[in-house]
């Protein structure tokens, strides 16, 4: 069992994204085949491909926060030593930790708006809050990222850690 999670704590978004970027390609590529070769159009192709679109973007918001690559002054935070570039680091965090955390409710109420209303989707017929869970998920998943980068340059701030 803690192989498997160490697996997921690694893996997760990498696998994720790789599958959403692998099934948009295939789908549209068998769109254009269906639409140029066969002469006839699919339906649900470009629905499909924009509602895994819309998942892999906030699943990548998890995976930058964990990769810990996202837009920030290198050349200004370069300037300190490891552990000051660990504080600063620590406040960056605690902001974007804050963040998500507001962020969530109004996931959650977006989420649970979509269940009530009971949409689906035009094409597919699928019910909408699966789409709509997205959100919910890149924010709670970004949130936990940013927890486990807090909790390392904590430690390095303190002297206790090694990145």
């Amino acid at each position: 069992m803690k192989k498997v999670l160490h697996w997921i704590d690694d893996y997760l978004e990498e696998v994720l994204l790789v599958a959403a970027l692998a099934a948009m390609a295939v789908i549209m590529g068998v769109q254009v085949f269906c639409r140029y070769v066969l002469g006839a159009s699919l339906s649900w192709s470009e629905e499909l491909t924009r509602y895994i679109f819309i998942w892999a973007g906030f699943l990548s918001i998890s995976y930058c926060t964990k990769k810990c690559i996202s837009i920030k002054i290198e050349q200004f935070v370069g300037l300190f030593p490891k552990r000051g570039r660990a504080v600063f680091k620590v406040v960056n965090h605690t902001f974007e930790l804050i963040l998500f955390i507001y962020l969530l409710p109004f996931a959650w109420k977006y989420l649970m708006s979509a269940v009530a209303n009971g949409q689906t989707s035009p094409a597919m017929g699928i019910p909408m809050y699966f789409v709509q869970a997205a959100p919910l998920a890149g924010f709670a998943l970004s949130a936990v990222r940013v927890l486990q980068r807090w909790i390392a340059e904590f430690q390095t701030a303190r002297g206790k850690g090694e990145k």
